[in-house]
């Protein structure tokens, strides 16, 4: 029997380390048949030693979504590699530190503007340098983590979130012409690379603890690594613009 991707070419981005959503993501894809080829910044050796652990051998390309010659030829390098895309994995997201852990209210504009481009902008752009490669349709997967709320410590990561939401439903419109869909995987907290960068991000976490309704495991990026695969199929075909929520259920939790 053939998995859910197979014949499939997926861009994913964000593969830092094996506790990545993005890692998992990734493994999935090619377990289900899908041709991966994995972007990274800002360290490219780094992304090629944890690809060395998926089930296939894949090429590990440089890419700085903030950087407009490395959007420009991308399509041209994705394209030698795997002549097309039928799906973008959009796992990238970054604020400097004077944004997080309590600072709200002192961050300067420039930091907030770098988890703005970084976090949310970089959507579309990552998009926009992919759309030649999808001639015939193909699904956009971002990364959010719940931004209806305020949550502790995470300050302008929130509004970025926030941005990034906006921003998927604005492509999801403007892109489904051509036949591609934009979604969001809405996951709950992990104990990835990103999570290590939020000073306090226990109290975060902790959360889960007591208002989830199906228990929540940091240490398990799985569940939501197949919310992605699931949204790269086309087992959602006319699904876009959506949140799907992998959070244990905590989103349809009051106090």
């Amino acid at each position: 029997m053939s998995g859910i991707l197979e014949g499939k070419r997926v861009l994913i981005s964000g593969v830092l380390m094996e506790s990545s959503i993005a890692f998992h993501a990734a493994k999935l894809a090619q377990e289900q048949g899908a041709e991966i080829i994995l972007t990274a910044f800002p360290r490219p050796t780094l992304t090629e030693r944890i690809a060395k652990k998926l089930p296939k051998p894949t090429k590990v390309i440089e890419l700085d979504v903030t950087n407009d010659e490395h959007l420009g030829r991308l399509a041209d390098v994705v394209g030698e590699e795997l002549g097309g895309l039928d799906g973008v994995v959009h796992s990238i997201g970054f604020a400097p530190q004077d944004a997080l852990g309590g600072n709200f209210l002192n961050t300067p504009f420039e930091s907030v503007a770098t988890a703005m481009h970084v976090s949310a902008y970089s959507l579309k752009s990552l998009t926009m340098a992919c759309l030649p490669l999808m001639q015939n349709g193909g699904s956009v997967v971002g990364l959010t983590f719940d931004a209806q709320f305020a949550w502790p410590q995470y300050d302008w990561m929130g509004p970025a979130k926030a941005a990034l939401e906006a921003t998927s439903r604005y492509i999801a419109r403007d892109l489904g012409k051509q036949n591609i869909r934009c979604n969001l995987i809405s996951a709950g907290p992990l104990g990835s690379m990103a999570a290590k960068s939020i000073p306090g991000f226990g109290e975060l976490a902790s959360v889960w603890d007591t208002r989830s309704p199906l228990e929540w495991d940091l240490k398990d990026p799985e569940p939501a690594g197949r919310g992605i695969v699931a949204l790269l199929s086309d087992w959602f075909p006319k699904t876009t613009g959506e949140i799907i929520h992998v959070d244990g259920g905590l989103h349809a939790i009051g106090a």
